[in-house]
């Protein structure tokens, strides 16, 4: 099969390669997937930055944990009435060497969910990581009907589809975003308000719309940087669901003010989702692409043979929306 692998860790367009491998086995419990789109996370370019030193300790990585595309065969123990499904693909490249960077990848059946009718195989291929991630933020402690809520980057790859999740959950959402286009993304998406959190004024903004009334849920894209002004704005009790820190991994907490404000910190990620929690998601992800309730920021497609450029757009941080490479299969 075509695939796209790299050996050593570097910039995408010095390591990644392409050419042939040779076709997954199908194991028992696991379904043989023909892709038609991968779709590259931040957390797939920083594998591939050696954000895990001992990735590469078993051989080379097939890239990506999410993609779609059509099940050509099933193993044992998989209904043959899956054969020809079209599915969204999750959670590939985790825990193994082979993702969805390929014409070709095997799964176990449950992370191959159905794709409904409604949805493209674009869309299939943003559903993994960024959909997931924002569905754990939102719902990580129940039902968030008559909360409000707030995302930060709400334009972002994940806070878009948070915004979404909470608004049609029946939340007040406030958003954050650093210009008029994306502040656009973020009132579409179903926020009802939003601040630019590249102002010092912003929590103060958020409190002035909501008449002095903390928040109750914060979804959090750079925890290290806006912590301070998040306790400024969250309410005793409250809960922030946090999924990146980028700006630094190994951030300072202020523990004694965070605890006498009883605060709940949520730490998410798609991989380590409790089973109950991914399956609860997938449910609600079908439901919303059946019903065509999900909109969805697709920031560019690419070729297959141009994945190293991919890597580069998601590493971008002005690209907005998921990134899709499209694969050619026969």
């Amino acid at each position: 099969m075509k695939a796209i692998w790299f050996e050593e860790f570097g910039p995408a367009a010095d390591v990644l390669k392409i050419g042939d491998q040779p076709k997954p086995d199908i194991e028992p419990g696991e379904v043989l997937v023909r892709l038609k789109t991968s779709g590259p996370n931040p957390s797939d370019v920083k594998k591939r930055n050696a954000s895990f030193p001992n990735l590469l300790d078993g051989g080379h990585v097939i890239p990506h944990s999410d993609g779609a595309g059509i099940i050509e065969a099933v193993g044992e123990g998989v209904s043959s009435d899956r054969v020809g499904e079209r599915v969204w693909v999750y959670q590939a490249q985790y825990g193994r060497r082979f993702g969805t960077a390929a014409e070709f990848v095997s799964v176990a059946s449950e992370r191959a969910p159905r794709l409904p009718d409604q949805a493209s195989f674009e869309i299939g291929a943003c559903l993994g990581i960024p959909v997931m991630t924002a569905h754990r933020c939102v719902f990580s402690d129940g039902d968030v009907k008559g909360k409000t809520i707030l995302v930060s980057g709400g334009a972002g790859r994940v806070g878009y589809y948070a915004v979404q999740w909470a608004a049609m959950a029946g939340a007040t959402v406030i958003a954050t975003a650093s210009n008029d286009d994306d502040k656009a993304a973020c009132i579409d998406a179903g926020a009802h308000h939003v601040v630019n959190h590249r102002q010092e004024t912003w929590p103060a903004d958020v409190l002035a719309f909501t008449n002095g009334e903390k928040i109750d849920r914060v979804v959090e894209v750079e925890f290290a940087t806006n912590i301070e002004n998040v306790l400024e704005i969250i309410r005793i009790g409250g809960t922030i669901a946090t999924y990146s820190s980028g700006s630094n991994l190994n951030p300072v907490i202020p523990f004694y003010r965070m605890m006498f404000m009883d605060l709940t910190v949520y730490m998410a990620i798609v991989y380590a989702m409790p089973e109950d929690a991914k399956s609860q998601a997938i449910h609600d992800i079908n439901k919303a692409l059946a019903s065509n309730k999900l909109k969805h920021r697709i920031a560019a497609t690419v070729p297959f043979e141009d994945c190293a450029r991919a890597h580069e757009l998601v590493e971008n941080s002005s690209t907005r929306g998921c990134v899709i490479v499209t694969i050619e299969g026969d």
